[in-house]
């Protein structure tokens, strides 16, 4: 799957993703560099409208299913502050 690929199915699944609580998508990582292999992982940084709680790995794992990747989701608070200046750098809006 290549970059363009994968925003654009992010982009279909936007109503799935709002109805679940997401209100912003936003890819990083090798695939935002468009340096992703076949095994690469899709990195993705929500923002959310409501506390998902539990709620937040099932949108993963569906994710991951409905993209045929591994999904990670992240917020921003929940990233290193290390890594911070990287994945903004990378962040492409889906």
């Amino acid at each position: 799957m290549t970059r363009l690929e994968l925003l654009s199915r992010l982009g279909e699944l936007k109503p799935w993703l709002a109805a679940q609580g997401i209100s912003r998508v936003q890819l990083f990582g090798s695939y935002a560099r468009d340096q992703a292999r076949q095994d690469s992982d899709v990195d993705l940084l929500v923002e959310t409208s409501r506390p998902l709680g539990l709620a937040f790995f099932g949108i993963q794992n569906e994710l991951s299913r409905q993209l045929g990747k591994n999904v990670e989701l992240f917020e921003f608070e929940d990233l290193h502050p290390v890594i911070r200046p990287g994945v903004v750098r990378d962040l492409i809006d889906a």
